[in-house]
């Protein structure tokens, strides 16, 4: 048996913030001049996992639960508390050259290109930096065009493009080096649904094509089930649940979903279950996992049913679930 070893290996990672402590009141602002009160803020509180090469993984939690914290650790932007790292065999905070040619770290809330100039001028000083041989950067930059639809935008000044447009040519700049470690924080935040599905559909071919390693947080479900089968959920800095998505939703899901179409829904439907909307015909019901064949065979026997769909809940509610929860 070949043993290959994890792209990822995170193992009790913390990491504390020192912050002044704010109290109100006019003494206590006097105060704070003379001596700050200094108070520890844990953003990681001893994370452990890995992620094997090749796999795209959901890195999912609210705000403030320690994901972008955990995602600049890893591209050695800041240095941990305590605990161990090694992403591609390197450990990230020593930045040496070769573990930097080998990542990106792409934020959706921050930006590279150059704003008074076309992102093309911006590829070509990264194709500097990172001293990429001219026919590898050509022949990288024709993919990642023609995989991205980038067309004639690469020329026009950054300031005259849409939000989709310069994230889409934020991802080229990120990517031109062909890294082999993809951190994505927020990649798809602030585009219309066109444009999250496209770049979604690029992740996806970029990893099928590269073999590349995809970390990604987005606050978008429809980013996480579309390209993620397994996720890590954080929060309050801690790790409640590292393991497959679909796993997950059948471990914190007791209901199903029915949507009923019919000519009119005027009849009372509380005996099938709860219901959570009524309209335009169309009925939708909240039902238990364990009754969805009784209550499905009444409706479809009761009613001139046009059409009928079962679905689990939104993956949205299921998060939620694990977030009331203790430790998975």
């Amino acid at each position: 048996m070949v043993y290959r070893k994890p792209a990822i290996e995170v193992k009790e990672l913390r990491k504390v913030f020192i912050v002044n402590e704010q109290e109100t009141g006019t003494g206590a602002t006097f105060r704070s001049l003379i001596h700050k009160k200094k108070i520890n803020v844990p953003a990681v509180d001893g994370i452990s996992f890995n992620v094997e090469p090749g796999e795209i993984v959901g890195f999912l939690g609210p705000n403030g639960a320690g994901k972008t914290t955990t995602l600049k650790v890893l591209s050695g932007l800041l240095y941990p508390t305590s605990g161990t790292v090694s992403v591609l065999g390197a450990t990230p905070w020593k930045r040496d050259k070769s573990f930097l040619r080998q990542i990106t770290l792409v934020m959706g809330q921050r930006a590279q290109l150059i704003w008074d100039i076309p992102a093309v001028q911006t590829f070509e000083l990264n194709r500097a930096i990172y001293n990429i041989p001219s026919e590898q950067y050509n022949q990288m930059l024709g993919e990642l065009t023609e995989l991205l639809e980038l067309g004639e935008i690469i020329k026009k000044p950054v300031r005259n493009l849409s939000l989709g447009e310069r994230m889409k040519c934020e991802i080229a700049a990120a990517l031109l080096h062909r890294p082999s470690m993809v951190f994505l924080d927020e990649p798809t935040i602030g585009l219309d649904v066109t444009m999250q599905r496209r770049i979604r559909s690029f992740i996806a071919e970029y990893n099928k094509r590269f073999s590349a390693t995809v970390l990604l947080t987005s606050h978008y479900m429809a980013d996480v089930e579309a390209l993620c089968k397994r996720i890590l959920i954080i929060h309050h800095g801690k790790l409640l649940y590292d393991g497959d998505l679909s796993v997950l939703v059948q471990r914190f899901t007791a209901q199903k979903t029915l949507v009923v179409q019919l000519g009119d829904c005027q009849a009372d439907f509380s005996s099938y279950g709860e219901i959570v909307s009524c309209e335009d015909g169309r009925v939708t019901l909240r039902v238990p996992k364990s009754e969805t064949a009784r209550i499905t065979a009444r409706l479809l026997s009761d009613f001139p049913v046009i059409d009928l769909l079962v679905e689990d809940p939104p993956i949205e509610e299921v998060i939620d679930r694990v977030f009331t929860q203790e430790r998975v």
